[in-house]
């Protein structure tokens, strides 16, 4: 250097958070492996937790059930259960009682009618359903107090050879 020359200056450094960009990039890079190596242990982490949640709440519900099933267990060997189940589901008595059954007028049900058996299946499924649509097929039979409307004529009785008719 020449001593009336001022010095170059010096070339401007890139900085990032304070850091040169060469040491960024690379703190960069440690922090990303290192939550690549946390993530994989925290999912499984989080997802034993959910799970153990969720056994946790099944046994609950497990032992609820269980309490009522020994509940029902010791009214059911009540001998003061059976005997009122008896009298009011099937209408039991003892000896020398005298059993009355009481009916207000708005009580009533009439008996269910059981449905008719269905039709047999033609092996087609749109038949079917056709045929349940349509409902059932009409009967053959006349009513009781009609006519049929094509009575039955009776066939002529056969002629006998050489007996004249007429």
């Amino acid at each position: 250097m020449r001593k009336g020359q001022a010095a170059a200056p010096a070339k401007p450094q890139h900085t990032l958070f304070g850091l040169s960009t060469r040491r960024a990039v690379i703190l960069g890079g440690v922090i990303f492996v290192l939550a690549l190596t946390l993530a994989v242990p925290m999912h499984t982490y989080l997802t034993q937790r959910a799970e153990a949640d969720r056994l946790a709440s099944e046994q609950r519900d497990l032992e609820r059930e269980l309490d009522e099933l020994q509940r029902q267990k010791e009214q059911i060997e009540d001998p003061a259960w059976i005997e009122a189940q008896a009298r009011e589901r099937l209408g039991l008595v003892r000896p020398g009682e005298t059993p009355y059954k009481v009916q207000l007028p708005g009580d009533y049900k009439p008996p269910e009618e059981d449905a008719p058996p269905p039709p047999p299946s033609t092996g087609a499924w749109h038949s079917d359903l056709w045929q349940r649509l349509a409902g059932p097929p009409p009967s053959t039979e006349p009513e009781r107090g009609t006519l049929p409307e094509n009575p039955a004529v009776p066939a002529p009785a056969p002629e006998e050879p050489g007996v004249p008719t007429g």
